[in-house]
């Protein structure tokens, strides 16, 4: 990771323990003098014993990645086809399709855990930026207990005076943790609760209802948020730092506007202009990964 001519990738990393040409010719280009010390005297040092048993360990935690193609593909490339400060600040519209159906539970996680850490990064990096010139960015993400991590505690503290704004949907409260979490810190349930600005409800249960009638309070019971109609919600909204009454609101299927035509348009302009032919890219990991043919 640490080449700056040739860059890095994850693949790299297990072919760095069972490869010591590869090992000591990506060492000779680190200039990371903390990460030139390990390779050098640190894993040097270690015995042949202590290696034959870390490096299955270690090369394991890589393999799911690995050896599914779509993934590999992905994480196998040193550069990335678009710049993501570029599209908060140019108001770009990205969508990552995790379907775990597509890619498998493991590797859809590890993803979203990547685009959301990195998205917060581009948030982080505005500070260059005067706050009045800084436009808003809306990142919506589905089925969030999936990639509940403290990384989404913070951007609900903190990102927010960089306009980075988080939408979050999920089926039931108790998806995303208990009160506490492991180490002692609010659990992810708390940092949203604690730092959400607008909370809306659908058809939820009784235990959830339960929680929620103090979000509420004192104008709904938990009566109130069983019965709710299908298809509404109940609200509670942040407008200028001050929170509104709750109220109910219903949601409206439209079909009418979609265009199949239009969507395979959009993504055939999109694929040529950031994508790259898979034949190209298969070759140039099969180079990093030392096969030849």
């Amino acid at each position: 990771m640490d080449d700056e001519d040739e860059g890095g990738t994850l693949i790299d990393v297990p072919r760095l323990f069972v490869d010591d040409a590869f090992m000591k010719y990506k060492t000779s280009k680190v200039k990371n003098p903390v990460v030139k010390a390990f390779w050098e005297h640190e894993y040097a040092n270690t015995g042949d014993r202590e290696k034959q048993e870390m490096i299955p360990y270690f090369s394991s935690k890589f393999w799911p990645f690995i050896t599914n193609t779509t993934i590999r593909n992905i994480i196998g490339q040193p550069k990335s086809a678009f710049n993501l400060r570029r599209v908060m600040d140019d108001q770009k519209v990205l969508m990552v399709n995790l379907s775990k159906g597509m890619i498998g539970d493991l590797n859809a996680q590890l993803l979203g855990l990547i685009f959301v850490s990195k998205i917060n990064m581009a948030a982080m990096s505005r500070a260059d930026t005067p706050e009045e010139e800084r436009k808003d960015f809306f990142l919506y993400v589905d089925e969030f207990q999936n990639f509940a991590t403290d990384t989404f505690g913070e951007i609900l503290s903190e990102a927010r005076k960089y306009h980075l704004a988080l939408i979050m949907a999920h089926q039931y409260i108790a998806q995303i943790g208990g009160s506490k979490s492991k180490d002692g810190k609010p659990s992810i349930k708390d940092a949203v609760f604690g730092n959400a600005g607008t909370i809306m409800s659908f058809k939820v249960g009784a235990e959830d209802a339960e929680y929620l009638e103090k979000e509420y309070a004192p104008l709904l019971s938990q009566q109130d948020i069983i019965g709710i109609a299908n298809f509404t919600t109940y609200c509670k909204l942040n407008i200028d730092n001050a929170t509104t009454r709750p109220f109910d609101m219903k949601t409206i299927w439209d079909n009418h506007y979609k265009n199949p035509e239009v969507a395979k348009v959009i993504k055939e302009y999109s694929r040529k202009m950031y994508g790259r032919k898979k034949e190209y890219v298969d070759m140039e990991i099969e180079a990093r990964l030392g096969i030849v043919k």
